[in-house]
Protein backbone atom coordinates (compact mmCIF):
# COMPACT_ATOMS: atom_id res chain seq x y z
CA UNK A 1 0.00 0.00 0.00
CA UNK A 2 1.47 3.34 -1.06
CA UNK A 3 1.83 6.31 1.28
CA UNK A 4 -0.32 9.12 -0.14
CA UNK A 5 0.87 12.64 -0.80
CA UNK A 6 0.36 15.07 2.08
CA UNK A 7 -1.80 17.42 0.00
CA UNK A 8 -3.65 16.31 -3.13
CA UNK A 9 -3.65 18.47 -6.24
CA UNK A 10 -6.29 19.13 -8.86
CA UNK A 11 -5.47 18.69 -12.53
CA UNK A 12 -8.14 18.05 -15.18
CA UNK A 13 -5.98 15.38 -16.84
CA UNK A 14 -5.34 13.53 -13.59
CA UNK A 15 -3.24 10.42 -14.17
CA UNK A 16 -3.28 10.84 -17.95
CA UNK A 17 0.34 11.97 -18.32
CA UNK A 18 0.14 12.38 -22.09
CA UNK A 19 -2.91 14.64 -21.77
CA UNK A 20 -1.22 16.77 -19.11
CA UNK A 21 1.61 17.64 -21.49
CA UNK A 22 -0.76 18.35 -24.36
CA UNK A 23 -2.89 20.66 -22.20
CA UNK A 24 0.18 22.71 -21.39
CA UNK A 25 0.92 23.10 -25.10
CA UNK A 26 -2.67 23.94 -25.95
CA UNK A 27 -2.85 26.68 -23.34
CA UNK A 28 0.30 28.16 -24.85
CA UNK A 29 -1.33 28.23 -28.28
CA UNK A 30 0.43 25.13 -29.66
CA UNK A 31 -1.96 22.66 -31.32
CA UNK A 32 0.25 20.03 -32.97
CA UNK A 33 0.53 17.82 -29.88
CA UNK A 34 -3.25 17.98 -29.47
CA UNK A 35 -3.73 16.70 -33.00
CA UNK A 36 -1.18 13.94 -32.50
CA UNK A 37 -2.72 12.80 -29.20
CA UNK A 38 -6.23 12.70 -30.64
CA UNK A 39 -5.04 10.81 -33.70
CA UNK A 40 -3.59 8.21 -31.34
CA UNK A 41 -6.83 8.03 -29.35
CA UNK A 42 -9.31 7.43 -32.17
CA UNK A 43 -10.90 4.04 -32.57
CA UNK A 44 -13.79 2.06 -31.15
CA UNK A 45 -11.54 0.31 -28.64
CA UNK A 46 -10.73 3.53 -26.79
CA UNK A 47 -14.07 5.35 -26.66
CA UNK A 48 -13.77 6.17 -22.94
CA UNK A 49 -10.48 7.96 -23.37
CA UNK A 50 -11.56 9.62 -26.62
CA UNK A 51 -14.65 11.06 -24.97
CA UNK A 52 -12.78 12.21 -21.89
CA UNK A 53 -9.81 13.70 -23.72
CA UNK A 54 -11.93 15.67 -26.19
CA UNK A 55 -14.02 17.05 -23.32
CA UNK A 56 -10.99 18.18 -21.31
CA UNK A 57 -9.19 19.62 -24.33
CA UNK A 58 -12.30 21.52 -25.41
CA UNK A 59 -12.63 23.11 -21.97
CA UNK A 60 -9.02 24.29 -22.25
CA UNK A 61 -9.45 25.60 -25.80
CA UNK A 62 -12.83 27.30 -25.34
CA UNK A 63 -11.32 30.60 -24.23
CA UNK A 64 -8.79 30.93 -27.05
CA UNK A 65 -8.54 30.99 -30.84
CA UNK A 66 -6.05 28.13 -31.05
CA UNK A 67 -8.44 25.99 -33.11
CA UNK A 68 -8.75 28.74 -35.69
CA UNK A 69 -4.97 28.67 -36.12
CA UNK A 70 -5.12 24.89 -36.48
CA UNK A 71 -7.92 25.09 -39.05
CA UNK A 72 -5.90 27.51 -41.16
CA UNK A 73 -3.18 24.86 -41.39
CA UNK A 74 -5.36 21.73 -41.67
CA UNK A 75 -8.87 22.69 -42.81
CA UNK A 76 -9.86 19.08 -43.53
CA UNK A 77 -8.77 17.55 -40.21
CA UNK A 78 -11.48 15.21 -38.91
CA UNK A 79 -10.27 15.28 -35.30
CA UNK A 80 -10.35 19.08 -35.49
CA UNK A 81 -13.94 18.97 -36.72
CA UNK A 82 -14.99 16.92 -33.71
CA UNK A 83 -12.96 18.98 -31.24
CA UNK A 84 -14.37 22.21 -32.70
CA UNK A 85 -17.89 20.90 -32.03
CA UNK A 86 -16.81 20.21 -28.47
CA UNK A 87 -15.44 23.74 -28.07
CA UNK A 88 -18.52 25.56 -29.35
CA UNK A 89 -20.75 23.40 -27.12
CA UNK A 90 -18.59 24.36 -24.14
CA UNK A 91 -18.90 28.05 -25.07
CA UNK A 92 -22.68 27.79 -25.36
CA UNK A 93 -22.97 26.09 -21.97
CA UNK A 94 -20.77 28.72 -20.34
CA UNK A 95 -22.83 31.49 -21.90
CA UNK A 96 -26.02 29.90 -20.60
CA UNK A 97 -24.63 29.60 -17.06
CA UNK A 98 -23.68 33.28 -17.06
CA UNK A 99 -26.92 34.41 -18.78
CA UNK A 100 -24.86 35.94 -21.60
CA UNK A 101 -26.90 37.79 -24.25
CA UNK A 102 -25.27 35.73 -27.03
CA UNK A 103 -26.41 32.42 -25.58
CA UNK A 104 -29.02 31.72 -28.27
CA UNK A 105 -26.55 32.53 -31.04
CA UNK A 106 -23.85 30.31 -29.54
CA UNK A 107 -26.39 27.54 -29.03
CA UNK A 108 -27.33 27.60 -32.73
CA UNK A 109 -23.67 27.64 -33.72
CA UNK A 110 -22.89 24.70 -31.44
CA UNK A 111 -25.86 22.66 -32.67
CA UNK A 112 -24.84 23.20 -36.29
CA UNK A 113 -21.23 22.24 -35.51
CA UNK A 114 -22.37 19.02 -33.83
CA UNK A 115 -24.62 18.09 -36.76
CA UNK A 116 -21.77 18.73 -39.18
CA UNK A 117 -19.35 16.67 -37.08
CA UNK A 118 -21.89 13.84 -36.84
CA UNK A 119 -22.03 13.68 -40.63
CA UNK A 120 -18.26 13.93 -41.02
CA UNK A 121 -17.57 11.27 -38.36
CA UNK A 122 -20.64 9.00 -38.42
CA UNK A 123 -19.19 6.44 -36.00
CA UNK A 124 -18.16 8.98 -33.37
CA UNK A 125 -20.37 9.37 -30.27
CA UNK A 126 -18.96 12.78 -29.32
CA UNK A 127 -21.05 14.98 -31.68
CA UNK A 128 -24.20 13.34 -30.31
CA UNK A 129 -22.97 13.88 -26.76
CA UNK A 130 -22.62 17.55 -27.68
CA UNK A 131 -26.25 17.69 -28.84
CA UNK A 132 -27.27 15.93 -25.64
CA UNK A 133 -25.41 18.54 -23.59
CA UNK A 134 -27.15 21.34 -25.48
CA UNK A 135 -30.57 19.84 -24.72
CA UNK A 136 -30.47 21.32 -21.22
CA UNK A 137 -30.48 24.81 -22.79
CA UNK A 138 -33.91 24.13 -24.30
CA UNK A 139 -35.79 25.23 -21.21
CA UNK A 140 -39.17 25.17 -23.00
CA UNK A 141 -38.36 21.82 -24.61
CA UNK A 142 -39.32 23.30 -27.97
CA UNK A 143 -37.27 20.73 -29.86
CA UNK A 144 -39.19 17.52 -30.43
CA UNK A 145 -36.15 15.37 -29.77
CA UNK A 146 -35.91 16.94 -26.30
CA UNK A 147 -39.34 15.69 -25.18
CA UNK A 148 -39.45 12.19 -26.60
CA UNK A 149 -41.22 9.44 -24.63
CA UNK A 150 -39.02 7.48 -22.25
CA UNK A 151 -38.26 3.79 -22.76
CA UNK A 152 -39.77 2.96 -19.35
CA UNK A 153 -42.97 4.26 -17.66
CA UNK A 154 -41.19 5.63 -14.56
CA UNK A 155 -38.72 7.74 -16.57
CA UNK A 156 -39.07 11.33 -17.76
CA UNK A 157 -39.74 12.50 -21.31
CA UNK A 158 -36.54 13.95 -22.72
CA UNK A 159 -33.75 13.71 -25.33
CA UNK A 160 -33.88 9.94 -25.56
CA UNK A 161 -33.28 9.89 -29.36
CA UNK A 162 -29.94 11.65 -28.78
CA UNK A 163 -28.96 9.17 -26.08
CA UNK A 164 -29.92 6.36 -28.46
CA UNK A 165 -27.52 7.74 -31.07
CA UNK A 166 -24.70 7.70 -28.52
CA UNK A 167 -25.67 4.18 -27.48
CA UNK A 168 -25.35 2.97 -31.08
CA UNK A 169 -21.76 4.15 -31.13
CA UNK A 170 -20.65 3.67 -27.52
CA UNK A 171 -23.03 1.73 -25.25
CA UNK A 172 -23.01 2.99 -21.67
CA UNK A 173 -21.05 6.15 -22.46
CA UNK A 174 -20.36 7.81 -19.12
CA UNK A 175 -20.71 11.43 -20.20
CA UNK A 176 -23.91 10.83 -22.15
CA UNK A 177 -25.69 9.49 -19.08
CA UNK A 178 -24.43 12.35 -16.94
CA UNK A 179 -25.81 14.76 -19.54
CA UNK A 180 -29.18 13.02 -19.26
CA UNK A 181 -28.99 13.36 -15.49
CA UNK A 182 -28.33 17.09 -15.84
CA UNK A 183 -31.36 17.35 -18.11
CA UNK A 184 -33.50 15.66 -15.46
CA UNK A 185 -32.39 18.18 -12.83
CA UNK A 186 -33.29 21.12 -15.05
CA UNK A 187 -36.51 20.03 -16.71
CA UNK A 188 -38.55 18.42 -13.96
CA UNK A 189 -39.51 21.31 -11.69
CA UNK A 190 -40.82 20.09 -8.37
CA UNK A 191 -40.00 16.49 -9.18
CA UNK A 192 -36.44 16.64 -10.46
CA UNK A 193 -34.93 14.48 -7.71
CA UNK A 194 -37.55 11.77 -8.15
CA UNK A 195 -36.90 11.81 -11.90
CA UNK A 196 -33.16 11.72 -11.33
CA UNK A 197 -33.30 8.86 -8.83
CA UNK A 198 -35.52 6.80 -11.11
CA UNK A 199 -33.16 7.45 -14.00
CA UNK A 200 -29.94 6.48 -12.21
CA UNK A 201 -31.56 3.35 -10.83
CA UNK A 202 -32.69 2.35 -14.30
CA UNK A 203 -29.32 3.15 -15.92
CA UNK A 204 -27.17 1.40 -13.34
CA UNK A 205 -29.34 -1.68 -12.83
CA UNK A 206 -28.53 -3.17 -16.22
CA UNK A 207 -24.98 -1.86 -16.62
CA UNK A 208 -22.22 -4.46 -17.01
CA UNK A 209 -19.38 -4.85 -14.51
CA UNK A 210 -16.78 -2.15 -15.01
CA UNK A 211 -19.29 0.41 -16.28
CA UNK A 212 -19.10 3.93 -14.83
CA UNK A 213 -22.91 3.95 -14.80
CA UNK A 214 -22.70 2.16 -11.46
CA UNK A 215 -21.50 5.48 -9.99
CA UNK A 216 -24.62 7.40 -11.07
CA UNK A 217 -26.58 6.66 -7.86
CA UNK A 218 -23.77 8.25 -5.82
CA UNK A 219 -24.06 11.47 -7.84
CA UNK A 220 -27.82 11.55 -7.39
CA UNK A 221 -27.44 11.04 -3.63
CA UNK A 222 -24.95 13.90 -3.41
CA UNK A 223 -27.31 16.17 -5.32
CA UNK A 224 -30.28 15.15 -3.18
CA UNK A 225 -28.65 15.88 0.15
CA UNK A 226 -27.08 19.03 -1.29
CA UNK A 227 -30.56 20.31 -2.11
CA UNK A 228 -32.49 19.00 0.85
CA UNK A 229 -30.07 19.09 3.78
CA UNK A 230 -28.95 22.68 3.43
CA UNK A 231 -25.82 22.26 5.53
CA UNK A 232 -22.85 19.96 5.75
CA UNK A 233 -23.63 18.24 9.07
CA UNK A 234 -26.72 16.46 7.74
CA UNK A 235 -24.52 14.56 5.30
CA UNK A 236 -23.03 12.42 8.06
CA UNK A 237 -26.44 10.93 8.82
CA UNK A 238 -27.15 10.34 5.15
CA UNK A 239 -24.21 8.06 4.40
CA UNK A 240 -24.45 5.81 7.43
CA UNK A 241 -27.89 4.55 6.41
CA UNK A 242 -27.94 0.94 5.30
CA UNK A 243 -29.23 1.82 1.85
CA UNK A 244 -26.51 4.43 1.22
CA UNK A 245 -23.79 2.07 2.47
CA UNK A 246 -25.04 -0.68 0.19
CA UNK A 247 -25.09 1.69 -2.80
CA UNK A 248 -21.48 2.73 -2.16
CA UNK A 249 -20.30 -0.86 -1.79
CA UNK A 250 -22.14 -1.88 -4.95
CA UNK A 251 -20.31 0.83 -6.91
CA UNK A 252 -17.00 -0.41 -5.54
CA UNK A 253 -17.66 -4.04 -6.43
CA UNK A 254 -19.23 -3.46 -9.84
CA UNK A 255 -17.11 -0.54 -11.08
CA UNK A 256 -13.85 -0.03 -9.20
CA UNK A 257 -12.96 -3.72 -9.00
CA UNK A 258 -13.48 -4.23 -12.75
CA UNK A 259 -12.74 -0.97 -14.58
CA UNK A 260 -9.39 -0.42 -16.25
CA UNK A 261 -7.41 2.05 -14.08
CA UNK A 262 -6.75 4.34 -17.06
CA UNK A 263 -10.50 4.58 -17.76
CA UNK A 264 -11.48 5.74 -14.27
CA UNK A 265 -12.66 9.32 -14.02
CA UNK A 266 -11.18 11.41 -11.20
CA UNK A 267 -14.64 12.68 -10.39
CA UNK A 268 -15.98 9.13 -10.14
CA UNK A 269 -13.11 8.09 -7.87
CA UNK A 270 -13.74 11.06 -5.59
CA UNK A 271 -17.46 10.34 -5.36
CA UNK A 272 -16.71 6.72 -4.49
CA UNK A 273 -14.06 7.56 -1.88
CA UNK A 274 -16.42 10.13 -0.39
CA UNK A 275 -19.32 7.66 -0.18
CA UNK A 276 -17.25 4.82 1.30
CA UNK A 277 -15.66 7.11 3.88
CA UNK A 278 -19.04 8.62 4.75
CA UNK A 279 -20.51 5.15 5.26
CA UNK A 280 -17.57 4.15 7.49
CA UNK A 281 -16.26 1.52 5.08
CA UNK A 282 -12.74 2.73 5.73
CA UNK A 283 -10.74 -0.18 4.35
CA UNK A 284 -12.49 -0.02 0.98
CA UNK A 285 -12.34 3.78 0.97
CA UNK A 286 -8.58 3.66 1.46
CA UNK A 287 -8.21 1.53 -1.66
CA UNK A 288 -9.90 4.30 -3.63
CA UNK A 289 -7.87 7.05 -1.94
CA UNK A 290 -4.69 5.20 -2.90
CA UNK A 291 -5.89 4.95 -6.50
CA UNK A 292 -6.48 8.72 -6.53
CA UNK A 293 -3.05 9.73 -5.23
CA UNK A 294 -1.86 12.45 -5.80
CA UNK A 295 -5.02 13.95 -7.35
CA UNK A 296 -8.48 14.93 -6.18
CA UNK A 297 -11.51 16.97 -7.25
CA UNK A 298 -13.15 19.71 -5.17
CA UNK A 299 -16.62 18.16 -5.62
CA UNK A 300 -18.15 16.40 -3.72
CA UNK A 301 -15.93 17.28 -0.72
CA UNK A 302 -16.81 20.96 -0.91
CA UNK A 303 -20.48 20.19 -0.22
CA UNK A 304 -19.51 19.04 3.26
CA UNK A 305 -17.82 22.34 4.13
CA UNK A 306 -19.29 25.66 5.27
CA UNK A 307 -18.05 27.26 2.02
CA UNK A 308 -18.91 25.00 -0.95
CA UNK A 309 -17.38 27.47 -3.39
CA UNK A 310 -13.89 27.28 -1.90
CA UNK A 311 -11.29 24.66 -2.82
CA UNK A 312 -9.16 24.96 0.32
CA UNK A 313 -11.73 23.61 2.83
CA UNK A 314 -12.51 20.79 0.41
CA UNK A 315 -8.83 19.89 0.25
CA UNK A 316 -8.62 19.92 4.04
CA UNK A 317 -11.60 17.62 4.34
CA UNK A 318 -10.21 15.23 1.74
CA UNK A 319 -6.94 14.98 3.70
CA UNK A 320 -8.81 14.44 6.98
CA UNK A 321 -11.03 11.74 5.46
CA UNK A 322 -8.05 9.92 3.99
CA UNK A 323 -6.17 10.12 7.29
CA UNK A 324 -9.16 8.72 9.18
CA UNK A 325 -9.37 5.78 6.79
CA UNK A 326 -5.65 5.09 7.10
CA UNK A 327 -5.81 5.28 10.90
CA UNK A 328 -8.81 2.94 11.05
CA UNK A 329 -7.10 0.40 8.79
CA UNK A 330 -3.89 0.68 10.82
CA UNK A 331 -5.73 -0.03 14.06
CA UNK A 332 -7.42 -3.03 12.52
CA UNK A 333 -4.07 -4.39 11.33
CA UNK A 334 -2.52 -3.93 14.76
CA UNK A 335 -5.45 -5.66 16.47
CA UNK A 336 -5.27 -8.68 14.18
CA UNK A 337 -3.77 -11.71 16.01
Amino acid sequence: MSIPSARPVYHPAGHDAALRGVLQDLRAGRWVSTRDLLMETTGAADRDRWTQRTQILAAAAAGSDVLRVWRAEEPDSLVLTVLHARVVVERALRAHRSAHPRTAELWREASAACRYAAEAAPDDPVPWIGLLALAQLDEDRAGGEHRAPAPEPMLFDGPWPLLAEVEKRDPGNREAYHRMLQFAYRHRPGASMTAALNFVQWASSSAPAGSALHLLPLYARVERYRREAGHEHALDLHWISEDASRTALRALRLWFDHARPESRSLLDLNHLAHALWGSHQFHDALRVFDALDPYFTVVPWSYRTPNPGSAEPATDLFVQARARCRAAVGRKDRDRP
